[in-house]
């Protein structure tokens, strides 16, 4: 450095001067600008090339590797691995139940790795120094900022990563696999096309859609998968609730469609029964879709999609018990409280001349949380 640059409280250089330091220079210049007394600075490897070295240098890129292996591990799982529920002694339940541990362990563990490979860098690789700075308050000038990014630099070449490269590019592998997987999370869930099947697309119907000329019944669950228990009116009293599931006569003794009716997450309907004279405020064109003081609402809430699993009969209101929103009935499902925004969907249901509850037909609208392509229907 020039003997006519000063540092601390002395005079500073001019951007001429600056112009004309070399990177080594400008890297001295800031420490002395900002007060910094380099004790002591010794290399790790004074001499290049050591097997001391380049045991050190292949420590560090293992865990690197290991890191974007389990970010891998993570990514191949997430999309793969058997998700789908299975119930305790199904085939392949075993295997199922291991999902959020694999994922979990995958995920957890490339962090960590990566983690231990930026440790085991500064730990082994980095020059030992010791220095002590004077702190200061205030803004820093066009000189410090200036002289800081030579700083950097200057630790940069001292660290002697750049020359690294099994470490560079284990650490960009290992980058990379745990970039993927964060986005993976991110979008995994909005991978498939919910749109791909058109106007049959899951999110416009439900199980309580006809299927032919075949009557969809309103069955309560007994805890017992193949008791069929078709509801009728006389089972409930006034201001009762019951949950119900959609049912077909070619489902009897078929354990598999059963059991998919119960698990379809849009399925659940309550069916309440108000009091005698309970006045009901219907949505234009929904004024027939009750029967008598018998109205059928999905229980999949419109905010999160929570079970709506509350009634309270007294004041009329159905509660959501995970954010507590609350519905009013006699309003034919508006929401009056809590962050719920739309109406539950309300089931068209008659009573057949057998004497149950079946559905006229599917919601008229789509059921759970609103979506970007969800119409206006309030």
């Amino acid at each position: 450095m020039s003997s006519d640059v000063s540092t601390g409280s002395g005079k500073r250089p001019t951007q001429a001067e600056l112009d004309a330091m070399s990177p080594d220079e400008l890297a001295r210049l800031a420490g002395e600008l900002d007060d910094v007394d380099v004790v002591h600075n010794t290399p790790k490897f004074p001499i290049e090339g050591t097997r001391a070295e380049k045991r050190a240098e292949r420590s560090v890129a293992l865990w690197f590797v290991i890191s974007a292996l389990s970010g891998l591990g993570f990514i191949v799982a997430f999309i793969w691995w058997p998700w789908e529920y299975k119930n305790v002694g199904e085939p392949g339940y075993f295997v199922y139940s291991l999902y959020t541990p694999v994922i979990g362990f995958f995920f957890g563990f490339s962090i960590l790795a990566l983690g231990i490979a930026v440790i085991q860098a500064v730990k082994k690789l980095l020059p030992d120094e010791v220095s002590v700075q004077q702190r200061h308050g205030g803004a820093s000038d066009d000189v410090d900022r200036r002289t800081i990014l030579a700083q950097l630099a200057d630790a940069g070449n001292k660290s002697t990563l750049g020359r690294r490269k099994m470490i560079q590019r284990s650490a960009g592998l290992a980058a990379g696999a745990l970039g993927i997987g964060t986005g993976v999370i991110a979008l995994g869930g909005i991978i498939r096309n919910p749109w791909a099947e058109g106007d049959n697309s899951p999110l416009w119907h439900t199980g309580w859609r006809p299927e032919g000329n075949e009557t969809v019944y309103l069955r309560t669950d007994t805890g017992i998968l193949g008791e069929i228990a078709r509801v009728r009116p006389e089972d409930m009293e006034p201001g009762a609730m019951m949950t119900v599931f959609p049912y077909r006569e070619s489902e009897r003794g078929n354990d598999e469609e059963l059991l998919k009716a119960q698990r379809a997450s849009d399925a659940p309907v309550m069916l309440i029964r108000l009091r005698p004279g309970t006045v009901v405020e219907s949505r234009p064109g929904q004024e027939n879709f009750n029967y008598g003081e018998y109205y059928a609402w999905s229980k999949i809430c419109t905010h999160l999609g929570c079970p709506t699993s509350l009634f309270q009969a007294q004041d009329n209101r159905i509660l959501c018990p995970c954010h507590q929103s609350q519905f009013l009935a006699t309003k034919d499902a508006e929401p009056v409280f809590g962050p719920a925004a739309r109406p539950l969907p309300q089931l068209p249901i008659k009573v057949n001349e057998e004497g149950y509850f079946v559905a006229v037909s599917d919601f008229v609208e789509p059921v759970g949380p609103a979506f970007w392509e969800r119409p206006k229907t309030t």
